[in-house]
């Protein structure tokens, strides 16, 4: 009797372990056509699954893109992809507006979301780019998706700041933007498969360029890491502190005071940031609208004295500036050795580039 509960139990757990490596993050979708206003910040989980910010409809859509079969390993390189997008869409490349780009784990393949007009009105479309560099459009039509609605999302001009950026982290979509309260500066931690949202947590930093503690300002970019084996968001603002918010501080409805850990200079805006490993040490790249790419050192990123005070120029964590990095408007890691950038060239037009994690 006892061989046969022992033997029962040891199908049942092979059962159940042929079970969970069957079950994907595709399992808890629907098939339909998602209700999309627009096409903001994207992100990816496994199994290529794509997170997309809806700022105008202010919702979180996981689409399942079908997307699983490794591209290969070529270097992407494809000059003038702002006139071949605009030639696709059968519209002017001024009139072009590129929000986003990421990388499909699953798959290597690029996704751009991108706007027929610089208003944020403007129709949207999501692109894929293949490692040959072919483009197409990704249909949004009877595709297998979810929707999480954005509570108390920014209205009328701040409207396409309701949703700024978003990561998929341990089953959870981590989402920034602004809301419509009082302390304005939101996280929310969204659990997937989604279920309901919250009203988020208001965060509020001290800026040392400006010499005060905010509310308002957004977090613009912010990646997720582990600190002393916490995780963490690094969160980066206009003007341009660099701040850490532990993700156990997230809760509904608390207000929450980011560590400022660095100050990388006024008047400048952070763009794209994710964190590389490089000769046994890690490192943050963060592309920024005035001062270049920045390669910042993570070294004592657990004990550095928090910016409280004003400071005149740059301060806490230290940085090296990419010089050969110029005019890079969006940053993608594309694996553990390289990233994709897009970079405006002198003549105004853009290149999309593979280059070597510095």
């Amino acid at each position: 009797m006892l061989r046969t509960r022992t033997l029962l139990t040891a199908l049942l757990g092979l059962a159940l372990l042929a079970g969970s490596a069957q079950a994907d993050l595709t399992d808890s979708l629907q098939k339909g056509t998602p209700d999309i206003k627009s096409i903001g910040p994207l992100a990816f989980g496994p199994d290529g699954v794509l997170f997309l910010g809806d700022f105008q409809g202010a919702a979180i859509f996981a689409i399942d893109t079908g997307d699983r079969t490794p591209a290969g390993n070529d270097a992407v390189k494809v000059e003038g992809i702002d006139g071949k997008i605009a030639s696709l869409l059968g519209i002017d490349p001024k009139q072009l507006l590129i929000r986003d780009l990421k990388v499909n784990p699953a798959s290597g393949k690029l996704y751009l979301s991108v706007s027929r007009g610089r208003t944020p009105d403007s129709p949207s479309v999501l692109l894929r780019l293949d490692r040959k560099g072919h483009l197409e459009e990704v249909p949004l039509k009877d595709v297998k998706f979810a929707k999480a609605v954005i509570a108390n999302p920014a209205e009328g001009r701040d409207r396409p700041q309701a949703i700024t950026c978003i990561e998929f982290v341990n089953g959870k979509v981590y989402v920034s933007g602004l809301s419509n309260e009082q302390f304005a500066s939101t996280l929310r931690a969204i659990s997937f498969p989604f279920t309901a949202t919250d009203q988020g947590t208001a965060v509020e930093i001290y800026h040392g360029n400006h010499g005060r503690f905010e509310t308002r300002s957004p977090v613009r970019t912010f990646t997720p890491y582990d600190i002393k084996g916490e995780l963490h968001l690094l969160a980066g603002y206009t003007c341009t502190p660099l701040v850490k918010f532990p993700v156990t501080s997230l809760k509904a409805g608390a207000k929450v005071q980011g560590i400022t850990i660095a100050e990388l200079g006024n008047r400048n805006t952070p763009l794209d940031m994710f964190v590389y490993q490089k000769d046994g040490k890690d490192y943050i790249l963060m592309a920024n609208t005035s001062r270049g790419v920045m390669k910042i050192t993570t070294d004592n990123i657990d004990k550095i004295e928090p910016i409280t005070k004003p400071v005149g120029g740059i301060a806490g964590l230290k940085y090296d500036t990419i010089k050969e990095w110029q005019g890079v408007e969006q940053l993608a890691k594309l694996d553990n050795a390289r990233a994709v950038i897009l970079v405006r060239t002198p003549t105004g037009g853009l290149n999309l580039e593979t280059v070597p994690l510095p």
